[in-house]
Order: C-alpha cells, then structure tokens, then sequence
C-alpha cells in the first residue's frame, strides 16, 4: 500500500494493533494463568478507544452529511467509499480481530479471556474514522417534497 494514499497512518496504525492484539489474545489463551490480567487490559483499552473514535468518526460523518449522502454501509463498512486496497486492510484488520477475539475466547470460556471480543471494536472504529474522513461520498441531493398524507 502507498503512503500517498489519504490515511496511510491509520491504516498503519490498525495493522499495528491488530497484530500487537492477536499476539496478546494468543499468548494469554496459551498461558491464561499468568496472563489473564494482561487481555482484561488490553481489551478494555481498545474497547475504549474503539469506542471514542466511532463517536469521532459518527461526529465527523454528521457534519459531513450537510453536503455528502453518507450511508453507515460507506461509513464503517467502507461500501463504495473507499479503494480497494483501504478497504482489505482496514476491513481484513476488523475480521482478523474479531475471529482471533471468538476463537481465543472460546478456549476458555466464562473466563477473563471473554474480555477478547470487546477489543474488535477498535477495528470498527478505525475503518469509520478513516471512512468519515477520507471515504469518497456522492453529493447530497435536494430533498423530494413530503408526500401529502392519506386522508379518510
């Protein structure tokens, strides 16, 4: 991926994390004994921070839609807002994060290791940002006038 793209450092960004993430969830679902304090944190952490920046994008993407039609398909899920190559690594971030977060989870579960699926949040929060800030929008178009209501 070029670094001419617009966003290149969130993408970095949630690629870091994403591997920095799936070595914590597979090393504490190895050794859940001694590491079991370690996925709480680092999920929580990226549960907070996915959420923060969901709201941040949902932010961005309601001042933007006085002038572009957004649609959350476009927003979060990049749908024909974003290039091909965006949207593999932002999106195949998202899945990675969220089958390593069920599969470690369910090696041990009812455990602290359930906190794993919160961390995917982070990913989905990533790939809004980088839609409300960069994806490409059709402009918004005029409103059609109210249909009259029906009358008995």
């Amino acid at each position: 991926m070029g670094e001419d793209l617009p966003g290149a450092r969130l993408i970095r960004t949630s690629d870091v994390v994403t591997v920095a993430f799936s070595v914590v969830a597979v090393a504490s679902a190895l050794a859940l004994d001694r590491l079991k304090g370690l996925i709480v944190v680092v999920s929580l952490v990226l549960f907070a921070v996915g959420c923060v920046t969901f709201l941040w994008a949902f932010a961005i993407a309601v001042n933007r839609s006085r002038t572009d039609a957004i649609g959350i398909g476009g927003l979060f899920f990049l749908q024909d807002s974003a290039p091909r190559p965006v949207q593999v690594r932002l999106l195949g971030a998202l899945a990675v994060q969220v089958v390593v977060a069920v599969a470690t989870a369910a090696v041990h579960p009812f455990t602290s290791q359930a906190f794993a699926v919160l961390a995917p949040m982070f990913g989905l929060g990533m790939a809004g940002l980088w839609g409300a800030r960069y994806g490409h929008f059709e402009p918004r178009t005029t409103d059609p006038p109210p249909v009259e209501q029906f009358r008995d």
